[in-house]
C-alpha cells in the first residue's frame, strides 16, 4: 500500500513538471527582419580636401559637399547600380583619385574644385534626381549600393611613385584601352594598352552613324573651308594608320588629311575605333567601343568583377604600377 501511495505521488509530480520543462525548452521563435540593413564603415578623414567645391554647369552655381556625399553622386551618375558592387567600388576609388589629382594639380574653374560635365571633369547627379529616374522598386536596394560603393573605399585612392594619378576612365574600350599620346598628347607610365574581355556583351560596345554626301561635306567645312572631295574617286575617304589598340590614328577624306580623335567629333562617333563604307548617297560609320579608351573601363570593370575580380584587381589590371593607398 505505501508502494502505492508514493508511485500516485511520483504520477503527480511528473504531471505538474512536464509542461513547465516543455514551456522553457520550446520557446517560440523570435521573428526576425528580411529587410537587408546597409553596412556602416568608418569614415576616413580628408583633412584640407574633406568639402569638395562643386560647379553645377547649367546653373553656374557653386555648391559644397562633403568628399564622400559628393562621390555618391559621381558613381551613381557614371556607373548603373546595377553592376556588380566590386564594380562599383572600383569607380568609387577611381572617381576619389581623380578627383583628388585634380585638386592637387590644379582646379580648371576659379571658385571650384571640379564640376559636375563629364565633357571637362567628372558627371554628377543629386540624389533626389538618381532616385527619381530609377524604377521604385529599385531605388533603396541601388542606393544603398552607391552607398556601400564609396563608404567601404572611404579614403582609399590610387597612387604611382607616391602621387596621386590622373585616373582616366571611360564607358567601354571596344576591347582593348588606348594610350593618352593619342588622344590628348603626352604619356603616363601607368597608363597602358590593356585588353579586356566580355565587353562586347554591353550596349556601348557596337554601334552605328550613318550620314549623307551632303551632310559630311557640310560637317567638314565648318572645321575645314577649303574642303573639297569627289566621291567618284574611289579612295575619295581612307583610313591611312591605326593606334596599337586599332584604333583610327590618321585618315584622310578629300583633300583632308586628319586624325581619328578629329573624326571622331566632327561626325558624332562614339569611338574612334571605326570602319566605314560608301553605299550610294549613304557614308555608314560602324563604331567599336564607347568613350576616348583610355585607363579604366566601366564595361570591362563590371565584366572582370563577374569574372570574380575584386575591386582592387580591376584597379591594378587597367592602371599598370600603381598602389591603393
Amino acid at each position: 500500500m505505501k508502494k502505492i501511495l508514493l508511485y500516485f505521488i511520483f504520477v503527480i509530480i511528473l504531471m505538474i513538471t512536464m509542461p513547465i520543462v516543455f514551456t522553457d525548452n520550446f520557446k517560440p521563435t523570435e521573428e526576425t527582419s528580411t529587410e537587408e540593413v546597409p553596412v556602416e564603415y568608418e569614415k576616413a578623414n580628408y583633412g584640407d580636401l574633406s568639402t569638395i567645391r562643386l560647379l553645377h554647369q547649367e546653373t553656374g552655381q557653386v555648391e559644397e559637399l562633403e568628399f564622400d556625399t559628393y562621390l555618391y553622386g559621381v558613381v551613381s551618375a557614371e556607373m548603373p547600380a546595377s553592376y556588380e558592387l566590386e564594380a562599383l567600388r572600383a569607380q568609387a576609388v577611381v572617381a576619389r583619385t581623380y578627383t583628388i589629382y585634380k585638386i592637387v594639380n590644379g582646379s580648371k574653374h576659379e571658385n571650384a574644385d571640379i564640376c559636375d560635365s563629364s565633357l571637362c571633369c567628372q558627371a554628377w547627379i543629386s540624389k533626389e534626381n538618381r532616385l527619381a529616374r530609377w524604377e521604385e522598386g529599385k531605388r533603396e536596394e541601388y542606393w544603398n549600393k552607391i552607398v556601400d560603393s564609396v563608404d567601404s573605399t572611404s579614403g582609399r585612392y590610387v597612387t604611382y611613385q607616391g602621387q596621386p594619378i590622373n585616373a582616366f576612365f571611360h564607358s567601354n574600350s571596344g576591347g582593348m584601352t588606348e594610350l593618352p599620346v593619342n588622344v590628348w598628347g603626352g604619356s603616363y607610365p601607368y597608363l597602358q594598352v590593356v585588353a579586356t574581355s566580355g565587353e562586347e556583351a554591353y550596349n556601348g560596345y557596337a554601334s552605328e552613324t550613318e550620314i549623307s554626301k551632303d551632310e559630311l561635306i557640310q560637317k567638314m567645312l565648318e572645321k575645314y573651308p577649303n574642303f573639297q572631295i569627289n566621291f567618284e574617286e574611289i579612295n575619295c575617304i581612307q583610313i591611312l594608320d591605326l593606334t596599337e589598340s586599332g584604333r583610327v590614328k590618321t585618315m584622310k577624306i578629300g583633300n583632308v588629311s586628319l586624325s581619328g580623335i578629329e573624326a571622331r567629333t566632327i561626325f558624332g562617333l562614339k569611338s574612334a575605333k571605326f570602319e566605314f563604307e560608301i553605299s550610294g548617297n549613304i557614308v555608314k560609320f560602324k563604331v567599336i567601343g564607347y568613350g576616348h579608351g583610355v585607363g579604366l573601363s566601366q564595361n570591362g570593370s563590371d565584366a572582370l568583377a563577374k569574372q570574380g575580380m575584386t575591386y582592387p584587381d580591376i584597379i591594378r589590371y587597367y592602371y599598370k604600377g600603381v598602389e591603393i593607398k
